[in-house]
């Protein structure tokens, strides 16, 4: 009866949210309007070239048998380090290039390739998808902060703390009976390279429309909550009871985007008050978090696949405060002769400015060398390999 009463409850708080939503896009309609066309220009400039590329290629990478490969070398590191199989170094690598969610998508892939077991892939899901140094260097570093060094700051915390987080969920699952991967023992088979193109393409495709219809959602969700007052009453609430720490309604309100939208609090930091250590520790947060628009983007590739999210969820959380701890420690080695305002925003302009062209070139830089590696990779186990089966 209880749970029941509880599902009802539920229900109408939901329906209501429904309901105040629709009632806001009736009556706000050049606002969301304007959230949906700036979502929408994400999506066109700079998601969509900087992360298509990366997704055909892991996909790639893990059809013609890469991952496997690499796991053969990598083993004697990841096992002792993760408790991880050798051939989830792709998905560890490839996450720290492609930026959210490109490690998350690899993981999944290479679990249903067989290439690890459940337990492995849910370890790896905690530590694998992390924002890429594009962002972290490019639009956080210089364009936010105008600032190269405030960037490596935060690529050297974010980049340890998702290391350390590995460490600590390598004990996950440590009851559960060992097992081994469904394809641990079995050799490497040749797959066609036309078939694994166009599988990564189609597919990498259908992933790239889902990520930017959860951008476009949540730049529409985000305006809404400003304009009907939600994230400032909640803002000035919790900086109220926060204020013995530290804590103001500003800092509140600029948390609460980037919890739920890691593009939108990140960028609203260039014209925060706060100081300069402050602002770095909170954009230290939001991109250890990533933002509830990105989980929901890994929940779809999570789906069917049968893995736990727990894992997933409880790695950003633990992220997102290493990230913070590690960047108001590592602050202290890089003096900033200026507060933020007055620093040039030249390269600030640079990041408005930025097109589809300018981004896919910055995206394709990294993914040639990607490509020629793969190619090279798919020729020797074709000279390789195709003897032994013919056999």
């Amino acid at each position: 009866m209880g749970l029941l009463l509880n599902r009802r409850v539920m229900e109408t708080v939901v329906g209501l949210i429904i309901f105040l939503a629709i009632v806001g896009l009736v009556i706000y309609p050049n606002d969301t309007m304007t959230a949906a066309e700036d979502g929408l220009s994400l999506c066109f400039n700079i998601i969509l070239p900087s992360l298509f590329p990366f997704f055909v290629l892991s996909s790639l990478l893990v059809e013609l048998g890469f991952a496997r490969y690499l796991g053969k070398f990598l083993e004697g590191l990841m096992r002792p380090l993760f408790n991880v199989s050798g051939a989830c170094s792709l998905a560890f690598a490839l996450g720290f290039i492609g930026g959210y969610p490109t490690g998350a998508k690899t993981a999944i892939a290479i679990y249903e390739k067989g290439l690890c077991t459940k337990t492995e892939g849910e370890r790896l899901l905690s530590f694998c998808n992390n924002s890429g140094p594009a962002f972290i260097l490019g639009v956080v570093g210089a364009g936010v902060f105008s600032s190269s060094k405030a960037g490596i700051l935060l690529y050297l915390a974010h980049a340890l703390a998702s290391i350390l987080v590995g460490i600590v969920f390598r004990f996950y699952g440590r009851s559960r009976p060992n097992s081994v991967s469904r394809s641990s023992e079995s050799q490497i088979e040749t797959v066609k390279l036309s078939e694994a193109f166009t599988k990564s393409v189609s597919g990498s495709f259908s992933s790239i429309l889902n990520i930017c219809a959860f951008v476009i959602f949540f730049s529409v969700t985000i305006r809404l909550m400003y304009l009907f007052g939600i994230i400032p009453s909640i803002a000035r609430f919790l900086g109220t009871l926060t204020e013995g720490i530290g804590g103001s309604a500003e800092k509140v309100e600029l948390l609460l985007t980037g919890i739920i939208e890691i593009s939108s609090g990140v960028w609203t930091l260039r014209d925060a008050a706060a100081s300069m250590r402050s602002q770095l520790v909170m954009a230290a947060f939001m991109m250890g978090w990533a933002g509830i628009s990105v989980h929901c983007q890994v929940l779809t590739f999570i789906g069917g696949s049968g893995l736990s999210t727990r894992t997933y969820i409880g790695g950003k959380m633990l992220h997102a405060v290493l990230s913070a701890i590690l960047t108001y420690f590592l602050s202290g080695l890089f003096k900033f002769e200026a507060p933020v305002a007055s620093y040039l925003v030249e390269q600030l302009d640079g990041i408005f400015t930025l097109n589809f062209a300018s981004s896919l070139k910055m995206s394709l830089t990294v993914s040639v060398v990607l490509t020629v590696a793969m190619f090279m990779f798919y020729m020797s186990r074709i000279l390789i390999y195709a003897p032994k089966k013919r056999k």
